[in-house]
């Protein structure tokens, strides 16, 4: 994905500085993805911003390292991402270490809704199709897949209460 951004670094304007923060997002030399790793001071700015959130800079690093295209998000993604997920969904800063999507997905039309609807479920005391399903899972899952354990399992009524409620979720 940094491939279709070649212009985030220019290759000319590689210092000393610039290289030992691109070489510790772990992203090697001889990486075809060397060459797009976001400029210095944007580095600097996302760092300090995951910084905040209780990441230690080693862990912002080795973060990077797996999913360089974090270098890519805006300062305002991070942190409405990194909110919901300290705040709505109780989950500890470090979990973005195992679960990056959480970062990259889009809040309004993927997170926000599939963790409403998985309270929802629980709330009405159903269960999903597969048991013992992380919310870290469910929001992996094609969309076809999610409304198969969450949604269409249930009775025809309560299925299509479900499936109304997930539909405005994503609207608003």
């Amino acid at each position: 994905m940094l491939m279709s951004r070649p212009t985030v670094i220019p290759r000319t304007s590689f210092n000393k500085g610039k290289l030992e923060y691109i070489h510790k997002t772990g992203v090697t030399r001889d990486s075809k993805m060397f060459k797009y790793v976001a400029a210095m001071e944007t580095i600097q700015e996302k760092v300090a911003n995951l910084e905040k959130f209780g990441l230690s800079e080693e862990e912002i690093w080795c973060l990077c390292g797996k999913c360089p295209i974090l270098l890519t998000l805006s300062v305002e993604k991070v942190q409405r991402n990194m909110t919901f997920v300290l705040a709505t969904m109780k989950l500890a800063a470090s979990s973005v270490l195992k679960h990056p999507f959480l970062l990259l997905a889009n809040l309004e039309t993927q997170i926000r809704p599939r963790v409403d609807l998985v309270k929802r479920v629980f709330e009405m005391g159903m269960k999903p199709l597969v048991e013992d399903v992380s919310i870290a899972t469910a929001l992996r899952m094609s969309e076809k897949r999610f409304l198969k354990v969450y949604v269409m399992c249930h009775q025809e009524d309560v299925g299509e209460e479900l499936m109304e409620f997930y539909e405005k979720a994503i609207k608003t």
